[in-house]
């Protein structure tokens, strides 16, 4: 008898009480991928920001607008390559089809030179840079509008007032999974000649810069905000990773968050195997004084019990593991990346890894324990408890 044999043969002495506790793990294993993933998938435009692509903005909050002259003059830092900017339109639909996407009134001759995860073919391209209420917008915005190129859409917008029509010049395709689907982009000059947004005109949001070297970027960064440092309004210059994360604003603390309760879920996973593992170890005492009294030694007797408690573990693991991916990575998760407001929400493979291991490490914990214990027990002791 070796010690895979008999961690089988004992797994299902108490049919119930296993089944209940490999389902325990599951579940946890489960939740526990699919909070990995969630966060994964509100973060992913930020883990998948480029080195050498940096944001400035309004150094005391994202809300004030820079004036317009500012990209002239970060244009001249030394070590930027190409810069543009940007306002947020906060668009919505008038008939509510989605609640919410983003809108950006944009520079149409650089634009798309920063931003060039967004591939738009060159006749769209010089089409937008002709007409003044032109817009691109991304192919799961175009479905979820039902408009299609040569179009009109109307938007509304919980900033500028009234009703906003664009005609639909061209439809971006993102070369990267982690490229927003949901985005309309529209010239600047439209938004800053029409009346509603007098309150902004000749203002930027924030500015995006591509440099020549990213192993520079904190130097280019600090020389982007010396050159505002003395002006009323002041920049603060960031990687275009911390410019998204700054959008998330206090999301990021649930986030966080979530992350933590990811964490507890594997906690309560531990606590109920111990609980069960400790209620077979006190039920077979008398078993295990048997096993000591014919031979047996201390260390196998730790490794029978260390050895049910992962096979426990890697059996409601691979479960969980299992239920994610059909049910994550092919069931809801193609449907929040088509119309769900997430750019990816697909359980990576290292988060599979990540959940299976700690699966079988806090199973090798949770047994240890009562392990020990019953290693340590003198024969005679063991042989007198009968249950």
């Amino acid at each position: 008898m070796n010690l895979a044999t008999y961690a089988r043969r004992n797994l299902f002495r108490r049919t119930g009480r296993t089944i209940l506790t490999i389902a325990a793990v599951t579940v946890t294993v489960l939740i526990f991928c699919v909070i990995r993933t969630a966060v994964a998938g509100f973060s992913s435009g930020a883990e998948a920001a480029t080195g050498d692509r940096l944001a400035t903005r309004h150094k005391v909050s994202i809300t004030m607008q820079l004036p317009k002259h500012y990209i002239d003059e970060l244009r001249q830092v030394p070590g930027v390559k190409v810069a543009t900017w940007a306002n947020w339109f906060a668009a919505k639909d008038p008939k509510e089809r989605i609640p919410f996407f983003a809108g950006f009134a944009v520079d149409p001759e650089t634009w798309f030179d920063v931003q060039d995860e967004m591939s738009v073919p060159p006749d769209q391209l010089a089409r937008w840079k002709q007409t003044p209420n032109g817009a691109i917008i991304g192919d799961l915005l175009a479905k979820a509008l039902d408009v299609k190129i040569g179009g009109t859409m109307v938007i509304t917008s919980d900033i500028y007032p009234g009703n906003w029509e664009f005609q639909v010049v061209g439809i971006y395709t993102p070369l990267r999974k982690t490229a927003d689907r949901n985005t309309l982009v529209f010239r600047w000059d439209y938004l800053n000649n029409d009346p509603r947004a007098v309150f902004s005109k000749e203002h930027l949001g924030w500015m995006l810069t591509r440099i020549t070297d990213s192993a520079h970027s904190a130097e280019i960064s600090q020389a982007i905000d010396a050159k505002f440092d003395s002006r009323d309004d002041q920049t603060e210059t960031m990687t275009e990773r911390a410019f998204q994360l700054s959008f998330l604003g206090g999301f990021a603390a649930v986030l966080k968050a979530f992350d933590l309760a990811s964490l507890v879920i594997l906690l309560i996973m531990t606590l109920i195997l111990a609980n069960t593992i400790a209620m077979s170890v006190r039920e077979r005492t008398h078993e295990y004084g048997v096993l000591r009294a014919i031979g047996f030694p201390p260390g196998h007797i730790l490794g029978f019990i260390l050895g049910e408690a992962v096979l426990v573990a890697v059996v409601g693991g691979l479960a969980g593991v299992g239920l994610d991916v059909l049910a994550v990575n092919y069931g809801v998760g193609p449907l929040l990346e088509e119309g769900g407001g997430f750019r990816v929400f697909h359980t990576p493979v290292a988060t599979l890894a990540i959940a299976l291991g700690a699966a079988v490490v806090l199973g090798a914990i949770a047994g240890s324990l009562p392990a020990l214990r019953a290693s340590r027990l003198k024969v005679t002791d063991a042989l007198r408890r009968l249950e």
